[in-house]
């Protein structure tokens, strides 16, 4: 299966093999408590609906909204 920006967290299994798959699936945007996608190209969860795209340093994900890169349309 091929990782798009679109491709949910809870349909990448073996994307990033340093993350626990269970940890990425309970996760959720802590702006809207909405899902979040993986972008395999960028290394990032992406919460469409608040426009942020939160990064993941060293396999670990930062859940902050200021470390958070804005989306653009």
């Amino acid at each position: 299966m091929t990782e798009t920006r679109d491709t949910p967290v809870r349909e990448t299994p073996g994307a990033m093999p340093e993350i626990d798959r269970r940890m990425l699936e309970s996760l959720v945007c802590p702006v809207t408590h909405g899902p979040l996608t993986f972008d395999a190209q960028r290394r990032e969860l992406v919460s469409t609906k608040a426009g942020l795209a939160f990064p993941i340093r060293d396999g670990i994900p930062i859940m902050l909204p200021d470390e958070a890169r804005r989306i653009e349309d």
